[in-house]
Parts: structure tokens; C-alpha cells; sequence
């Protein structure tokens, strides 16, 4: 049994070094995940699209789309209405009858504006992470798609166009189309794919091309495109199902972690700090008491009325469906779990719905989540989550951080992510110790504290014993009732000093031979 031992031995060390050799090259040439955004004029449309554009080093962006919704719809401009029960129009109590448009400003151009914004600090941007697109690219991603009425997918618009030309083109990858409205242009696009092929000779190979590429992410079912047409017609397209550990970042965000230290990162004071004092994209913020509307007249939009309670902004005339909160305070981010998962912070949970990552993860319904009909393919639950951390740390200073740097002229002046180099795949026998050799940097000099994890998001759900569990390179044992093709997830945390501490990780997935 010796020699063969030792043969392993040398086994794995030759891996390790092949691994973390091809990791150094794929931090430089891995395809980053190709994305399409599709937003409504909503106040949290808006600010997840600044934290977008500051992470967009971390996205190949293929569009910029506006798109209606069941809250937010343009009209046609030629006085034809729409009348829906249930609507915000039609419900509380309220009915206001058949509606020309809805909460969409006569002059609504917030992604030009904001895309506008980005442009005028991309000088700093670039200082500090080369990968920023140029403003100029991202402008010329911007377009129109269905935003005549709720739910319409008649007619192509240059959104929808755009989604089908992606969709159709002969690049591989996953196509992650953010739905933070309704799904209508998206679900055009892949109406307008089988009208001009279904009756073709190509039609079964487009079908399944593009089932394989499109990727919903949808934030709710803001229209009903999505189960009337696409689930019927297209089954194999893929929807985001975040279901477990999902960050809390919507209206209802402060509320949710009340008597927990996240509440810091929804106070008026952190974000003044971090946020509202950051130059233009500070600006465009929305946050509570900011004096501001999205679309003038908007009765449910009084987030920008200060001093008021519920019942005197009701007396005002708005439909107070959520708390007023103190001046200052973070009002919401819901549509950005969407992407979350998509950040290159080295949890690469895009890869695979259930490996978790900062918006969370899928996991398996239990026999009583089935028979309650929890099937959503949207569903977006923020539960605890007994596998991921406390990942609201890491998000809200890292965005904190691109914030400065939007601000910040020098290198020297801001802080920025640890540098990690390690394997991301490996294979073990069970019973057996592997070394795992790791190198951590931070381009700041900054001191760094690590810790290992054991994610239980592989098929293997059992413990793992690691050596150093605080130190970067380390070893861990594969446990004698592992079996053969099982995975397990180990998940290096490493966080620099820095007046923003900021977080980076690395994921290795380990196959038991």
C-alpha cells in the first residue's frame, strides 16, 4: 500500500501546481458572464443600476433595455388604454378605471441619465480596476423595449430585438437576462424567435440553443408574460430560483435584519457616509426624505416626503404601503440579488444555481414546500440560510468602496479586494489529506485575516476536518465515507483591514475519485 500512497501523494501535488497555474490564467481570460438588463422607472430599479454600472468590470453587458411592468407602463401616446383588476389602479379600494399610461414620466430617461453619470467619473473608475467598459459601449447598449402597456408581446421593439440577436448569435455562453420589471421584451424576444423559425427545417436546433442560452432572472412576475407564453412554449428555458440565504436588500430591507448589526447598513448615517456623499452617483441615489419622485404625481411614491407620519402622507393623498422611515435612511435595492451571484468575488455561484453566493441560493424544496405549491420560479424567500454566512458585510462595503472610487482620482487613496490564487477544482480519495497550497495579496499592503468554510452545497454533506482552519494554505481530509463523484465546497474567505473592509473568496470544489 505504500508505493500507491506515495504515488498519490505525488499525484495531487502535480495537480495542485496544474490547478493553480491554470487558475492565474483564468483569472485573465475566463469569459466574464454576458448579461442583459431589462428595468422599470422604479426608485429600486434606479439604484440597483448604480451598483451595476460600478460593478460592471465583472459583466460582459449586452444591453441596457427600458421595459414596462404592472407598476410602470409608457401608453402609446395615442390615448388607447388598459385596464387590468388588481392593479394599483384597480385595487385597495381604489378604482380609477382604464389608464392611458402609468407611472411613467413624460420625459423618463433614467438610464440614459445614469449611464451619463458613469461616464463622468469613468476617469476615476478606470484608476482603480482597468475592466470598467467605456462609457461610449455601454451608451450604445441602451434601448427601448416594450414599454407601451403591462404584459404586451405583440409587436418587436429594439429591446426585444436586441435579446433575440444575443440569443441567436454564436457565442456559447449563458445569456443572464435581468428582469427587474415584467419579462415582456424578454419574453418577445423569444416570441419573435419562433415566428420566423418554427415553421423551418432549423427550428428544433434554435430552440434548443437558445433554451440552453437564456437565463431569467426574474424579480417577481411583474407582468404575466412569463406563464402565459414562455413557460408553456419555451419549458427549457432556465429561471433564477433563489430560495435560501437571500440578501436582504428591498423595501423591506431595514425591517428584516431590526436588532442585528446590519441594521447599520440601511442607517441614514451609512449612507450619508458612504452613499449620498459620493459625487454624482450619490446624487442619484434614492434614499428616504431625498425630495424626490421618480414620475411627478406618483401617489405611492412618497419616499421623498420628510416628517410625516403614515396617516398625514395618507391625508396627503398617497397609498402609504410601507412605513415611513427617518430621513436618509437606504429604501431599497430589490432588483440586485439578481445579480449579486453573477460579481466575480471568487464564490463563482453562477455556475450552478444551488452553489450559493452574495444574493443567496437554490436549494431543494422540502415534500411541504411541494405540496404548498411553492414552485415559483422567481421566488426570491429571505430565510436564514443554514449553509451561507452573513454575506451583507461584504456587499454594503463593497459597494461602498466602488462608490469612492467613483471619487477618487489616485490609487493610493482608496482601498481595494485581496488578491487570492489557488485551485478551483480538485480530486481526492476518500480517507485521504490534501494540501491545499494557496497565495493571498493585497495591493493595498493592507493585513488580511482568512478563514476556510465548508459550503454543503455538493452532494457530499458531510464534515470535512481542516487542518488550520484560519490559515490560507492548509490541508484538509476527505472524509473515509465519501464516495466516488460526490463533491465537496470549500470556500476561502479573506478580508483586508482596510477602513472598508473589503472581502474576497475562493471556491475550490473537490471530486472524490
Amino acid at each position: 500500500m505504500k508505493p500507491k500512497l506515495l504515488s498519490f501523494a505525488a499525484a495531487v501535488c502535480l495537480f495542485l501546481v496544474a490547478c493553480t497555474s491554470t487558475q492565474k490564467e483564468e483569472r485573465q481570460e475566463q469569459p466574464k458572464p454576458r448579461v442583459i438588463v431589462t428595468c422599470d422607472p422604479e426608485l429600486d430599479d434606479n439604484n440597483s443600476l448604480i451598483r451595476f454600472l460600478l460593478f460592471s468590470t465583472d459583466f460582459d453587458v449586452q444591453g441596457l433595455i427600458y421595459a414596462s411592468s404592472r407598476f410602470h407602463w409608457k401608453g402609446d401616446g395615442k390615448g388607447t388604454t388598459q385596464y387590468i383588476p388588481g392593479r394599483e389602479y384597480s385595487s385597495n379600494g381604489r378604482d380609477l378605471g382604464p389608464q392611458t399610461s402609468w407611472r411613467w414620466a413624460e420625459s423618463e430617461r433614467f438610464i440614459d441619465d445614469l449611464v451619463e453619470a458613469y461616464a463622468s467619473v469613468y476617469p476615476n473608475l478606470k484608476v482603480h480596476n482597468p475592466n470598467y467598459p467605456i462609457p461610449q459601449d455601454l451608451k450604445s447598449k441602451i434601448y427601448v423595449g416594450n414599454v407601451e402597456f403591462e404584459g404586451d408581446i405583440s409587436h418587436d421593439s429594439p429591446g426585444s430585438d436586441r435579446i433575440k440577436e444575443i440569443l441567436l448569435d454564436d457565442d456559447p455562453r449563458p445569456v443572464f437576462i435581468q428582469v427587474w420589471g415584467g419579462p415582456s421584451t424578454a419574453s418577445r424576444a423569444l416570441k419573435s424567435i419562433e415566428e420566423e423559425y418554427k415553421d423551418t427545417p432549423e427550428w428544433e436546433s434554435i430552440k434548443a440553443k437558445v433554451s440552453a442560452k437564456a437565463k431569467f432572472c426574474l424579480s417577481g412576475l411583474q407582468d404575466l408574460s412569463f406563464q402565459e407564453y414562455v413557460q408553456p412554449n419555451w419549458p427549457e428555458v432556465e429561471s433564477v430560483l433563489l430560495n435560501a440565504g437571500v440578501a436582504s436588500l428591498g423595501y423591506g430591507a431595514k425591517r428584516s435584519v431590526a436588532g442585528t448589526k446590519d441594521t447599520l447598513y440601511f442607517s441614514s448615517a451609512w449612507t450619508l457616509e458612504n452613499v449620498k456623499s459620493k459625487g454624482v452617483f450619490g446624487e442619484h441615489y434614492r434614499v428616504w426624505g431625498d425630495g424626490r419622485q421618480m414620475a411627478p404625481g406618483d401617489f405611492t411614491d412618497y419616499f421623498g416626503e420628510k416628517g410625516y407620519t403614515a396617516d398625514e402622507l395618507r391625508e396627503m393623498g398617497y397609498w402609504v404601503w410601507t412605513p415611513p422611515q427617518q430621513e436618509g435612511n437606504f429604501i431599497s435595492e430589490g432588483d440586485t440579488p439578481m445579480y449579486l451571484n453573477l460579481i466575480g468575488n471568487g464564490l463563482r455561484a453562477h455556475e450552478g444555481q444551488e452553489y450559493g453566493g452574495w444574493a443567496g441560493r437554490k436549494k431543494e424544496l422540502s415534500e411541504e414546500e411541494k405540496a404548498a405549491g411553492y414552485t415559483a420560479p422567481y421566488a426570491m424567500r429571505r430565510e436564514k440560510d443554514e449553509v451561507l454566512p452573513d454575506f451583507l458585510p461584504a456587499i454594503q462595503n463593497s459597494f461602498a468602496a466602488r462608490l469612492n472610487w467613483s471619487v477618487t482620482s489616485e490609487y493610493d487613496d482608496a482601498n481595494h479586494e485581496p488578491i487570492i490564487e489557488g485551485p478551483l477544482e480538485m480530486s481526492a480519495t476518500a480517507g485521504s489529506t490534501v494540501k491545499l497550497n494557496i497565495t493571498v495579496s493585497d495591493p493595498d499592503n493592507d493585513a488580511v485575516s482568512t478563514n476556510w468554510m465548508q459550503f454543503k452545497v455538493g452532494s457530499y454533506k458531510g464534515d470535512v476536518s481542516f487542518a488550520g482552519i484560519t490559515d490560507a494554505t492548509t490541508s484538509v481530509t476527505i472524509p473515509a465515507d465519501a464516495k466516488a463523484g460526490e463533491t465537496i465546497h470549500l470556500v476561502l474567505q479573506v478580508v483586508d483591514d482596510g477602513s472598508l473592509a473589503l472581502t474576497k473568496y475562493l471556491r475550490t470544489v473537490i471530486t472524490v475519485l
